[in-house]
């Protein structure tokens, strides 16, 4: 039998990165956790550990810190592809890298309906997102968002799914909708603003959700992903996670009362996960955006 060594990466992970912008009185923040991986002709320090291929994970990590003081980390997609061709260009035995980024959002406090200069508050769990792949001289871009916690009481109806010696759910045509969105989408073409396509993007899943009149979340997902395509003519491929936050109706009939969509038990688990895909019939190949 015949044993050999298989596709592999290593890197440095979760980073934590945060830099401060002085621009006289007005301070600007970023707030990243940065991880790199690194592809390439690996195999000896895993066959027999000669390590004289192998670029440190510590390496890696003081470079992303090096990078973020030599010039402006910008927006993620740009800093991401500075890294990924950095390492790809600097050593020869590595031919591909990946660098994954979230940025952390921050709000000014505001002081006497100012915004402060420099004082800020955590804007929430939500992050924005991006993987950049590099490989050889090619450039792959992914980004998105994650934990997008959005609701809707009313517009949503579940009815008509089969029912077996199992199925307890009631049938509903007015429910609460709740979910935490994670969406990742494939950019294709250049020149791509990266700061205005992922304010639109949000701006669209965001309408596409309220506005959408809910037959299931999986009608939702497809309406939400279709919307970016049809608008947003550099997004290739659009990915969608979305856990159903379940809000049970509480019943109050032991108490005498009534409860007409008013009261409700927010459940966190167990629940349903949709995902899905939505792409154009002319997207580009995703080469290994994806792996």
């Amino acid at each position: 039998m015949a044993i050999k060594l298989g596709p592999n990466q290593y890197g440095k992970a979760e980073v934590r990165l945060v830099t401060v912008t002085r621009t006289g009185d007005v301070h600007h923040l970023k707030d990243l956790t940065v991880s790199t991986a690194l592809r390439g002709d690996l195999a000896k320090t895993h066959l027999t550990g000669d390590n004289s291929d192998v670029v440190a994970t510590d390496t890696q990590k003081n470079t992303v810190y090096a990078f973020a003081k030599e010039s402006p980390v910008g927006e993620i997609e740009d800093f991401g592809l500075r890294l990924g061709r950095h390492f790809v260009g600097e050593f020869g035995q590595i031919t591909g890298a990946r660098v994954t980024i979230d940025e952390h959002g921050w709000d000014r406090i505001p002081v006497g309906g100012r915004p402060h200069d420099h004082a800020f508050s955590r804007s929430g769990e939500e992050k924005r997102t991006t993987v950049v792949t590099i490989e050889n001289d090619r450039a792959w871009v992914v980004s998105g968002l994650r934990d997008l916690v959005v609701l809707k009481s009313t517009g949503s109806e579940f009815h008509g799914f089969p029912r077996d010696k199992y199925t307890t759910l009631a049938e509903t045509d007015d429910r609460i909708l709740a979910t935490a969105v994670t969406a990742q989408w494939r950019y294709q073409g250049s020149g791509i603003d990266w700061r205005t396509s992922f304010a639109e993007i949000r701006r669209i899943l965001l309408e596409t959700f309220a506005t959408k009149h809910s037959l299931s979340l999986q009608q939702t997902l497809y309406a939400m992903g279709e919307a970016v395509l049809s608008e947003r003519g550099e997004v290739a491929e659009i990915r969608l996670s979305m856990p159903n936050k379940h809000h049970f109706v509480v019943d109050l009939s032991p108490f005498g009362l009534t409860n007409d969509n008013e009261v409700f038990h927010a459940a966190d688990r167990p629940y349903g996960l949709i995902e899905g895909t939505v792409l154009r019939d002319d997207a580009e190949d995703p080469g290994p955006a994806w792996l």
